[in-house]
Parts: structure tokens; C-alpha cells; sequence
């Protein structure tokens, strides 16, 4: 009996020696399957202004929202080496190792030109100190029916970006 109980936790010391775990090493859940570094584009069926921007954590990784007053479904969501202001062309600066750029088909503004999204502080839309992967997040304008967000990320890391009916979600990986 007591050999068997030697053999047994041999064995399970030999596994635990072969295949350790790291600090650093994701959990299985965490892979994303189907993300990546690509431009992703959904092309515009329906539009509704820009009401609110807001960011999450979650254990594999970060998310930033964009709230509508009706439907959005359009965007352009891709790696840049510079993030610009709409209409003017300047640069955005941005903290991080890479840069986001995210346009969403919708303004931030009425039929009237009335803003139906407003900011103190255009170079921090939403505080996201702490964060694991978001560095910054910073207003690049609303020009012509479409609104450009900056996102500074601490590296190049895999995205996705999907619609629900009133908003874009953009979530970046933690890890690769």
C-alpha cells in the first residue's frame, strides 16, 4: 500500500516537474481564438449619435464601449503609427507602444450640430489608470457623420471589435 502511494505522488511530481506553471502563463480561457492584430471594418447600415465612451477590465482583457442614442453598426478599427484629429490632420498624442485608431460611423453631434457628447479633458475621454493594456484614450474629433477615438495600448496585442444594437465594443488582449 505504501508503494502505491509512492508510486502515486512520483507520478504527480514527475507532471508538475515537466509542465510548470508561470506567473505569466494566460489561462487557456484567455487565448483568443479569432483575434488579431489586423484593421477590422463593418461598413454602415444605421447610424446614431455618440452619447457616452466608457472602459472595463476584465481577466483577459480590456474593453472600451461606445454608447448611442439608436443603432450604430459601422466602424474601422486598426493599428496606425500616428493617430490624427479629424478634419485637421494633427497628431494625437498618446501614451502607450502602440496606437488604436477607432472610427465609428456615427457623430457626436445632433441634426442641429448640438453635442451629444461632451468631455472636460479630451486627451483622457475615460481614466483607465491601472489598467493592464489601456494606456490612454483621447478625442480625435467628430467630423462629417463619423467620430475618431485615440487608444494608447501598452503593446501590440490582438483585437476584437463587435456591435450590439446601441454600441461598438472594442476589447484588446492582454496577452498574445
Amino acid at each position: 500500500m505504501l508503494r502505491k502511494i509512492a508510486l502515486t505522488l512520483a507520478a504527480v511530481t514527475a507532471i508538475a516537474v515537466a509542465a510548470p506553471l508561470t506567473a505569466s502563463a494566460a489561462p487557456a480561457a484567455c487565448a483568443p481564438v479569432d483575434w488579431g492584430s489586423g484593421a477590422k471594418v463593418a461598413t454602415q447600415t444605421t447610424t446614431g449619435a455618440l452619447t457616452n465612451i466608457r472602459a472595463g477590465q476584465q481577466e483577459c482583457y480590456d474593453r472600451l464601449v461606445f454608447d448611442f442614442a439608436g443603432t450604430n453598426d459601422g466602424y474601422a478599427v486598426q493599428y496606425v503609427s500616428e493617430v490624427v484629429h479629424e478634419g485637421s490632420g494633427k497628431p494625437v498624442p498618446l501614451r502607450g507602444g502602440a496606437k488604436l485608431q477607432i472610427t465609428v460611423k456615427s457623430p457626436a453631434y445632433d441634426q442641429n450640430g448640438n453635442p451629444t457628447y461632451t468631455f472636460p479633458n479630451g486627451s483622457e475621454l475615460v481614466d483607465v489608470t491601472g489598467y493592464q493594456t489601456f494606456r490612454q484614450v483621447a478625442w480625435a474629433g467628430s467630423f462629417e457623420g463619423q467620430t475618431t477615438v485615440g487608444l494608447g495600448v501598452r503593446a501590440l496585442l490582438p483585437f476584437r471589435v463587435f456591435t450590439l444594437s446601441n454600441r461598438v465594443v472594442v476589447d484588446v488582449a492582454h496577452t498574445w
